[in-house]
């Protein structure tokens, strides 16, 4: 029923072939500061992923306080989420040319600026500005770093390191549905971001955890793999294969262009070195000409690689399975964001608010989506699995359950279809996998960037539609039904394009028989 690893043109299992080439293994990879990572990404999952599913609890004291349509209402924490995802391409460049933790750093910054702008807001619309543009732009530049470092740090056992660092979104969307809750209870929701904005500054400290390995490590990485990439090639289309091929995003040019910046970074040296004589005016001078030409050098190099990524002869848009990808990451995203916004509303119109005050719905889908990710991260590193499969599967249960839960009106029956929700939810640790796997670790950050971009175009919409149906019908289940079947329509699109990608190499190798 579903398409098996070569289907799909890569292998779950054969990470640890190595080729004949013996390499010394470093011992950050798969182990030591590894974990440090793992930690670091985690905190960040927990302060920005966790914070976003909290944000009912904040949704329901702009209602209140600005006397506003749901719809219009629903905008602020849709922008947030949307854009912390769909900035994740741009983020890619700062990546290529920054590195990961400066990166991270300057995102901290800016999420922790726009809460505690947040705070002072007149409007809805200044919400806007302050919480969705400048804490959702912040929340990207930590966000998508997280994600990547954990894949350069892991070659094993890669679902189950993304699995342990994305529990933050759960542990998180517990903890800050009960922190904001209190705060706005004893503080009021001004004070209650104002507060987080504060809290929301250990994103620096994230970000300083995230030490890049140097490049010998990542080549050493890139070998242990090749052996592994070979075997996908062979039963990939031309499409993905085109990708392989030029993995290298023009080397030869980029060659060229590094020869060029190094004589243009000697000739500086050699002119500061024969200006010692001068005047010390000169050499300060010299000495930024200096800094200027290698800042050059590293703004061209990043956005070379990005570009060609994109745009270039190497360009991921020429693999089918992860056009399919993107499609399917246009309608998902909206069905898990849609019950965590609009949930608390939800449970006030079937009048279970007692019950849920007890044990809070959105707590249920956090707690167990916890588990989840943990236990579909430890079932798809099993060498006889298909990871894509455990995706697939997880995938059809997440949407029977959007499909369901507007038939659900007791608080048991939400709290069961809210378990499910949680628990299939979690195969969001293996999303970066399946891209890894689909792409190539060089071209991960540019790919998920890709991904998580499509997730927010779906999280901006998906609130705010859900929101402006209730205002028209005075139900939501409307909404439900018509995320449900979008995203249907994105998993059809996981389905039948590795079929295809099967299918084409059989047709081709029938033709070349007949010749």
């Amino acid at each position: 029923m579903y398409a098996s690893r070569e289907d799909i043109g890569y292998d779950f299992g054969d990470d640890s072939k190595v080729g004949s080439k013996p390499i010394k293994p470093n011992p950050n990879i798969d182990g030591g500061w590894a974990w440090m990572i793992v930690l670091s990404s985690f905190l960040v999952h927990i302060l920005i992923m966790g914070s976003q599913m909290a944000l009912g609890i904040l949704n329901m004291e702009w209602l209140e306080e600005f006397n506003q349509s749901r719809g219009l209402t629903a905008w602020v924490s849709s922008l947030s989420m949307g854009i912390t995802l769909i900035v994740g391409p741009f983020i890619g460049l700062f990546i290529s040319m920054c590195g990961c933790r400066t990166t991270a750093i300057i995102g901290g910054i800016l999420n922790a600026l726009g809460w505690i702008l947040s705070a002072y807001a007149s409007d809805v619309h200044y919400l806007f500005l302050t919480f969705g543009v400048t804490a959702g732009i912040g929340s990207g530049m930590v966000y998508l770093p997280a994600v990547v470092m954990v894949g350069q740090y892991f070659q094993k056992r890669r679902a189950l390191a993304q699995g342990l660092s994305t529990t933050g979104t759960g542990f998180g969307a517990f903890l800050m549905t009960a922190l904001l809750k209190y705060l706005c209870t004893e503080f009021g929701w001004r004070n209650a971001m104002f507060i987080q904005g504060a809290i929301s500054l250990n994103l620096c400290v994230c970000g300083a955890l995230m030490r890049p390995l140097s490049p010998k490590d990542l080549s050493e990485k890139y070998v242990v793999r090749s052996n592994s990439e070979e075997n996908r090639a062979k039963a990939l289309s031309h499409s993905t294969e085109t990708i392989k091929s030029n993995g290298v995003l023009s080397e030869e040019p980029e060659k060229k262009e590094e020869a060029a910046n190094e004589e243009v970074l000697g000739s500086v040296q050699h002119i500061e070195i024969g200006g010692k004589s001068s005047s010390g005016r000169s050499m300060y001078g010299l000495r930024i000409l200096k800094s200027v030409s290698q800042l050059t050098v590293t703004v061209r190099k990043g956005f070379a690689l990005w570009y060609s990524s994109y745009f270039g002869a190497a360009s991921l848009f020429t693999n089918r399975v992860f056009v399919a990808f993107i499609i399917w990451a246009l309608f998902a995203y909206s069905s898990f964001v849609i019950p965590f916004i609009h949930l608390p509303e939800i449970v006030k119109q079937y009048n279970l608010s007692r019950q849920n005050n007890v044990f809070p719905l959105t707590s249920i889908i956090a707690i167990v989506h916890i588990f989840g990710k943990v236990i579909l991260g430890i079932i798809s590193d099993l060498p006889c699995i298909s990871t894509w499969n455990v995706f697939l599967m997880a995938n059809f249960t997440l949407v029977t359950c959007i499909l369901t839960l507007p038939l659900m009106q007791t608080y048991v029956g939400l709290a069961v279809v809210c378990a499910l929700i949680g628990f299939s939810s979690g195969y969001f640790s293996l999303m970066p996998v399946v891209t890894e796997d689909l792409v190539g670790t060089k071209h991960l950050a540019n790919a998920y960037g890709i991904i998580i971009c499509a997730n927010g175009i779906s999280a901006l919409f998906g609130p705010p539609f859900a929101g402006w149906i209730y205002d028209i019908t005075q139900k939501y289940d409307f909404s439900f039904y018509v995320a449900g079947l979008l995203y249907m329509v994105g998993i059809i699109f996981l389905f039948i394009q590795p079929c295809i990608q099967k299918k084409q190499p059989r047709e081709k190798s029938t033709e070349e028989a007949q010749i």
